[in-house]
């Protein structure tokens, strides 16, 4: 599908360990920067095939994004945002989140990728109004 939607999308052939990934983000998000990393995490690893799993490699693409790498290898050292991640796992948990991509509005939930049509149906059942777009 990725590759019909023009998605650059690597052929992986190992699966990396997120937790730190994760955890990293969670501080990046606290610095303002959380959407860039996010962003750079992705490419890193669905489109450059990278280990994720990987302190340097994390420090690296959070420096990529404007984030001090002393700082953020401080956070993956001390391992500072765990719990903050543990507590997501658990929300996740209670939610009956099993998969991602899971969105959940209210009591509403709908779980994988879905075509644009479908989103916007689920937006509309839970009530969420269209906003204008800021140029």
């Amino acid at each position: 599908m990725a590759e019909s939607l023009g998605l650059p999308l690597s052929d992986r052939t190992k699966t990396y360990n997120s937790r730190l990934a994760q955890e990293l983000a969670k501080w990046a998000e606290s610095e303002g920067k959380g959407d860039e990393f996010h962003d750079a995490v992705f490419r890193a690893y669905f489109v450059e095939a990278k280990n994720i799993a990987r302190e340097d490699e994390l420090v690296s693409l959070a420096g990529s994004v404007g984030l001090p790498e002393t700082v953020a290898r401080h956070v993956v050292k001390t391992r500072a945002f765990k719990e903050a991640v543990d507590e997501d796992w658990e929300r996740s948990r209670l939610l009956g989140i099993t998969a991602v991509p899971t969105f959940v509005i209210g009591e509403q939930k709908m779980t994988g990728f879905q075509p644009i049509e479908v989103l916007r149906d689920y937006l509309n059942r839970c009530g969420v109004k269209k906003r204008k777009r800021r140029l």
